[in-house]
């Protein structure tokens, strides 16, 4: 799983503390770190190519926890990060709480930077660098500027990393521990090294020979994951009421042309864009990450289809920081696109670190895409021949996805930029470096754990269950309302538990069903005369235009506790949906500043604990001064009449930033689940 590149940065106190350098054969010299505390350091030398056919090495980070109980542990976890690409060392006090002290106690805890991670001999390339050009010819670049050793990061290489660290750190047998794109590696050493393979711990499951390049069970675990568990039990009555429906005229809709709309900007900017068929499945990914924006998506496909474009604009445009993980890269254009429509690496870097240099955060983004494509394109299986000229693969994938049965990719179709927009489009300049990877070896009959999130759209539930029937003894849990990486975005503890419990030997737990934050929220009132009225006031367009106040108020709070559990922080200011900005002084206070969530209707004012005090104006709603109370209540002048009215007249209320006004977290805790997130 990708994440924030400012938490990735491998620290500077650690990189001080890495001592020695020895060599796979060797016994690993470890030293006490500076930090993490409680971890021993060392840097480790690897062959590059671990064949022996191509010479070189590579060094690895690796940490050290060691086991609190014993002379020395003949059993380490080995934890894997996801990508790839991830630096894993800056989260080993997170994998060492995950795990748990009994674990702890009796087994050492490895962690370490895969090759071409944080400071394990990272890659990178100048192609990237560019902001314009072809996205083809970009990455044709980047491969060739790699030159031989690109074909030595991938999976497989990663594995014989690992059976190194384990002979040389002198462990008779290691548990994998991987999340997302880490369930692979931790598959394929299960696989060739089964004798040595204790027990596997799965989160977010990448299949063996995953993923698959044409996305299809992807595309078809959409209607269960929107229709089922976001919208089961009428959920998304208010948001059109059949939404897998809604999906699939939508994706006929682009399947003709992209939708083009106004994204109103947080620097009160209108930029005109669009949003196509892949725009639309990157989006639908992006809830993997972030239930405030899964939350969204129904009603916006509904407003979409309705005339009014904008909610599906704001939702597609925020998506973007979320698209990139293990299963799925962004287009090469998202990364490199000119600063009109995007920004480059480098910018990009930037802006996720502000706390770091512009050029260490660039450097860092660089490595991070550089290794993705090294891996990916190296070993995905593609409709192409490998090892083709770039025009050649394109006319075999299209005839590749053209013989392909109409159902294959369910309520998507047949379209070929369905089925050609992610990793092949993204690979399709790549020039391979090595051999196509030998087919994963059957996986042995180990005690393993697999768990995965019921809206996990990345890696669904149907591939999980899959690797779960190649695996005897696997106990298989089910996240209930829960995306990807579980352990670190359930919202209750019913993953962490079962990791504990499989450790220690027992038979974990089936997760009980929870309460959902995040209900689906309502399509966008397209105008005035859709907000439902508010009584005891004088007038009709008083009433809604104090529920238009309310609609507002909590369309800025769920924007903002998305971007605060998208990052770990909250935003300096948003958007409105349709014009104005909010901005935000702290987690109890929020500007308005003519937002305009209502078209017409125009909200200024701080929502803060206690009375806050809002004026109203725009074209179409009611013109005057609104204080609501923390009761709920609503007192002011209107279009020349004072009113009061009770909570119970308006059709919702609007609370305090720290109260649950609508179903929704405060936003502190948003930002804590943002940080907690922000992990493995």
């Amino acid at each position: 799983m990708r994440f924030p590149r400012s938490l990735l940065a491998l620290p500077v106190a650690l990189i001080a503390g890495l001592v020695g350098t020895g060599t796979a054969t060797a016994a690993i010299p470890w030293a006490t770190c500076s930090t993490p505390a409680g971890f021993q350091c060392a840097r480790v030398t690897e062959q590059l190519d671990h064949s022996g056919a191509v010479g070189g090495s590579v060094n690895l980070d690796v940490v050290r926890k060691p086991a609190s109980i014993g002379g020395g542990s003949k059993t380490a976890i080995i934890a894997l990060a996801g990508g790839p690409g991830q630096a894993a060392i800056p989260f080993a006090k997170d994998f060492a709480t995950i795990f748990g002290t009994a674990a702890l106690s009796t087994n050492d805890l490895i962690v370490f930077n895969q090759r071409g991670t944080g400071n394990s001999s990272p890659i990178s390339c100048a192609a990237f660098r560019r902001t314009s050009g072809s996205p083809d010819k970009i990455v044709q670049d980047c491969s060739l500027q790699l030159g031989q050793a690109r074909a030595f990061y991938t999976t497989a290489q990663s594995v014989e990393d690992i059976e190194q660290l384990r002979i040389a750190g002198g462990y008779d047998n290691v548990i994998l521990y991987g999340v997302s794109y880490g369930t692979k590696v931790a598959l394929a050493y299960a696989a060739a090294h089964p004798a040595t393979t204790k027990s596997i711990i799965l989160d977010s499951v990448v299949t063996p020979d995953g993923p698959d390049a044409l996305r299809r069970s992807t595309l078809n675990a959409v209607p269960r994951v929107i229709g089922q568990t976001l919208c089961g039990n009428n959920a998304c009555a208010s948001s059109g009421g059949d939404p897998v429906g809604d999906i699939t005229k939508l994706v006929a809709k682009l399947n003709r042309a992209a939708i083009k709309g106004t994204y109103h900007s947080s620097s009160g900017k209108n930029y005109r864009t669009s949003v196509s068929i892949n725009d639309l499945i990157d989006t639908l990914e992006a809830g993997d990450l972030n239930p405030a924006l899964r939350s969204e998506f129904p009603g916006a496909a509904h407003a979409a289809l309705q005339g009014d474009t904008a909610p599906l604009i704001r939702l597609a445009v925020e998506s973007e920081d979320l698209q990139s993980d293990a299963v799925t890269s962004p287009d090469p254009s998202s990364l490199l696109r000119a600063p009109t429509g995007g920004t480059s690496v480098a910018a990009t870097a930037a802006k996720a670190s502000p706390t770091a240099t512009a050029s260490s955060a660039a450097s860092e983004a660089l490595a991070e895409t550089t290794l993705y494509y090294a891996t990916v394109c190296e070993e995905a299986t593609f409709p192409w021949t490998r090892g083709a000229p770039t025009v050649q693969r394109a006319q075999e994938a299209e005839t590749t996805v053209r013989s392909l049965p109409a159902t294959t990719f369910g309520i998507f179709g047949s379209s070929n930029a369905v089925a050609l927009g992610g990793l092949p489009t993204t690979c399709l300049g790549w020039v391979v470096g090595g051999a196509a990877p030998q087919p994963t070896a059957p996986l042995p009959n180990v005690p393993a754990l697999i768990l995965d999130g019921e809206a996990d759209l990345r890696t669904p539930l149907e591939d999980a269950k899959g690797v779960a029937s190649q695996l005897p003894q696997a106990q298989f849990i089910t996240v209930p309302d829960t995306g990807h990486s579980v352990v670190t975005s359930e919202s209750g503890t019913c993953a962490q538990t079962a990791v504990k419990t499989f450790l220690a030997g027992g038979v974990a737990a089936a997760c009980p069903a929870v309460a959902d934050e995040f209900a689906p929220s309502a399509t966008p009132p397209r105008s005035l005369s859709q907000v439902p009225r508010a009584h005891g006031v004088a007038t009709a367009k008083i009433g809604r235009t104090l529920n238009a106040l309310v609609l507002s108020i909590n369309d800025g709070r769920r924007q903002v506790i998305g971007s605060a559990m998208a990052t770990g922080s909250l935003p300096t200011a948003i958007g409105g949906l349709r014009a104005g900005t909010l901005r935000v002084a702290s987690s109890k206070k929020l500007q308005f500043i003519g937002y305009e969530f209502v078209p017409g209707v125009k909200v200024t004012g701080i929502l803060k604990s206690g009375t806050s005090t809002f004026t109203m104006s725009g074209s179409k709603g009611s013109k005057g001064t609104v204080k609501l109370l923390s009761s709920g209540a609503a007192t002011g002048r209107l279009d020349g009449h004072t009113f009061k009215v009770s909570p119970r007249a308006s059709a919702s209320r609007a609370g305090s930033t720290t109260a649950t006004d609508d179903g929704l977290p405060s936003l502190d805790a948003a930002v804590a689940f943002g940080k907690r997130l922000i992990a493995p």
